[in-house]
């Protein structure tokens, strides 16, 4: 287990809004990449990031609809990527590389959330997929740039999700159990926790730090897929239909909800710290039952390796992409 696995005791609570665990910062001349950067949390993270001065890169399967929800904000740019699409992500990263910038901040905010069963082109299950698989490549396709920043963060978006069951390294596309949109996202979750445990052991030499990041129970598009009784059945509306919004209790507002992305990509208390799992802006404790923190299963550096050389194969990137 990671030593640093520990709360710091931070000032923040549940009701931090990024803007709040911003405050202070500067992040003129640096580059951020945000994907999902167009709607819920990453399009507000996007904005607090601009708002302190970063150089935001926003790639997006709908181009036209990421301008417009972007729109007006400084230093914001656009380019089409898919995730579930490596010759879509390699062309992303290939466009960046050419630009000559280096890069200070990758936030890995886009996912899905229990979709019913879809498989990409290469019959891996789509929301491992999309979670994971897409993002370890990007990473590994921006890894020079990540490298040449000198000191940069990769934070990528966990769950609270990977509480529950459902994680099985020798099934991941459930190809032998039935499948099960909820467990499905589950595993996607727990594998984007272990990936910011290896990805940071990786990259700490370079300079380059991972963070995961549960951000609270936040409805938005990600719960598309959800119908109004099983939200119901969740606590996650008001009578009239609409989001309850309780940060107490964990159901906060996209302004709340992307505080501990913030957070995590730019606190100073973080310094020297990394591969740690974070909620509510500080270091989460791990907790072996219960509602908060996270499960030993999603920081066991062993687990995180097991999971690692799983998706080299998976995705035939090289090894030696992360040196």
């Amino acid at each position: 287990m990671n030593p640093m696995q520990k709360p710091l005791g931070t000032p923040f609570t549940p009701f931090t809004t990024a803007e709040e665990v911003a405050r202070g910062i500067d992040l003129s001349g640096k580059t951020v990449v945000v994907t999902g950067g167009a709607s819920g949390l990453g399009l507000e993270s996007a904005r607090v990031f601009s708002g302190l001065g970063a150089r935001v890169i926003v790639p997006a399967r709908n181009v036209d609809a990421a301008r417009r929800a972007l729109a007006g904000l400084a230093r914001v740019e656009v380019a089409g990527m898919e995730l579930t699409d490596p010759a879509s992500i390699r062309a992303f990263a290939e466009g960046f590389l050419a630009s000559g910038r280096s890069l200070h901040l990758l936030v890995l905010s886009a996912g899905i959330m229990a979709t019913p069963l879809f498989r990409d082109a290469e019959g891996r299950e789509g929301q491992f997929a999309t979670n994971h698989l897409g993002h370890f490549r990007l990473t590994a396709a921006l890894w020079p740039v990540l490298k040449a920043a000198g000191t940069a963060r990769v934070v990528v978006l966990s769950s609270r999700g990977h509480l529950l069951p459902g994680f099985d390294l020798t099934d991941l596309d459930f190809t032998r159990r039935p499948y099960d949109k909820i467990a499905a996202y589950a595993q996607s979750k727990t594998a984007n926790a272990l990936f910011a445990v290896a990805l940071d052991a990786r990259g700490r030499e370079h300079g380059i730090r991972a963070y995961s990041v549960h951000p609270g129970s936040i409805l938005g598009n990600l719960a598309r897929h959800a119908s109004r009784e099983e939200l119901e059945a969740y606590g996650a509306l008001n009578p009239d239909g609409t989001p309850l919004i309780d940060p107490a209790n964990d159901k906060k507002n996209f302004a709340q909800g992307a505080a501990t992305m913030v957070w995590c990509a730019t606190a100073p208390e973080l310094e020297g710290i990394g591969g740690v799992y974070c909620e509510d802006s500080d270091i989460a404790p791990v907790e072996a039952e219960g509602r908060f923190g996270v499960r030993p299963y999603a920081a066991d550096p062993d687990l995180a390796e097991a999971l690692w050389l799983e998706t080299l194969r998976l995705t035939g990137e090289p090894s030696a992409r992360f040196m």
